[in-house]
């Protein structure tokens, strides 16, 4: 197998290929998080480095397989893929019933799009928001100009996992259908929610997996009386990261 991603497709791409009994061969950013970078090498996978700044991930990804005769993975640019995304929302409503609100990060938008499926299939009422980091707003901008907006660089945000700087084509079209809106947080936001999450949830989310519950704590969304469900997709932060980041954020304050 094939892919390309920051490390959190990265790492299921190589468990899958392990499962498997085959291999696997992995585009990464070379300023990728450290322990994003261990986890997908300590499940047994290639590690081939590209500038996000610079170069394409997706022709290198499209080259590699080709290359090597492999099937390619993306990580959100495919139909299975997005299905298999959608289960993050399925298992939610099936664990705790119909919800009025479902809160969803947004990178490339293979996330929001299964989810928003999955969700508005088992609840057509439900309302469906992404959240993006407001250094990373191509889907916010492609939603409310009706077509794909691409930013001029790579975003500068610690939110590693949701910085693309354009949503894909499949993913785009489900979610111009799907989705009700998609709201904006700062670092600074992120940073109080990954903060809450661990003193008062005790669950450590990496800084993309926060970003909904940072748009609900400082009121991006409004849920007074509704039932909310909030995706916090990813946790795969270091202990070292995870403090640095706090105590920059209690140097700011």
């Amino acid at each position: 197998m094939a892919a390309y991603s920051s490390g959190n497709h990265a790492q299921a791409v190589a468990i899958a290929a392990a499962l498997l009994g085959s291999s696997a061969v992995i585009v990464m950013p070379s300023d990728a998080p450290k322990e994003k970078l261990e986890a997908t090498r300590s499940y047994g996978a290639e590690i081939l480095f590209y500038d996000r700044h610079h170069e394409d991930r997706e022709r290198l990804g499209a080259q590699l397989a080709a290359d090597r005769g492999m099937t390619l993975v993306p990580p959100y640019e495919d139909p299975s893929v997005m299905a298999g995304q959608g289960t993050a929302a399925l298992e939610l409503i099936e664990d705790v019933g119909e919800i009025d609100l479902l809160i969803v990060p947004v990178g490339g938008g293979g996330l929001i799009a299964g989810s928003a499926t999955a969700a508005k299939g088992l609840a057509p009422r439900v309302r469906v928001f992404g959240v993006e980091p407001s250094e990373g707003d191509d889907t916010k901008l492609s939603l409310e100009s009706g077509t794909r907006v691409s930013l001029p660089s790579v975003p500068a945000t610690i939110a590693d996992g949701l910085q693309a700087i354009t949503p894909g084509a499949l993913t785009f079209e489900v979610n111009r259908r799907l989705v009700d809106d998609v709201v904006l947080v700062t670092d600074r936001q992120i940073l109080g929610a990954m903060r809450f999450l661990f003193e008062r949830m005790k669950v450590v989310a990496e800084p993309s997996g926060a970003v909904g519950v940072a748009a609900l704590i400082d009121g991006r969304i409004s849920c007074a009386n509704k039932r909310v469900g909030v995706i916090v997709s990813g946790g795969n932060i270091a202990a070292e990261r995870l403090a640095r980041l706090l105590a920059a954020s209690d140097k700011e304050t």
